[in-house]
């Protein structure tokens, strides 16, 4: 429990950022999963529309502060190579 208000309204910010972290990386995992699913199916249009959608996610997922810079940086890399070996 808080012991002043200021401690009080952090611990209601911590709960409300916690909420939407947890939903940018549900996003973020369901996106890339939609992207591997796509490689495995082997639609050329479907995969590139996919990798689109999924660094998106993982680029906003850095500007709301969720996720780290460096790791939506390897995150990307590693779909661009599985998007280059489909080609």
């Amino acid at each position: 429990m808080a012991n002043s208000k200021s401690a009080a309204k952090r611990a209601r910010q911590n709960a409300s950022r916690a909420l939407r972290n947890i939903n940018v990386r549900t996003r973020v995992k369901t996106v890339v999963r939609h992207f591997h699913e796509a490689v495995a199916d082997g639609d050329a249009s479907a995969i590139e529309k996919a990798m689109n959608v999924a660094t998106r996610e993982i680029r906003r997922a850095v500007a709301k502060g969720t996720m780290h810079k460096a790791t939506a940086s390897r995150r990307v890399s590693r779909l661009v190579l599985a998007f280059n070996k489909t080609k």
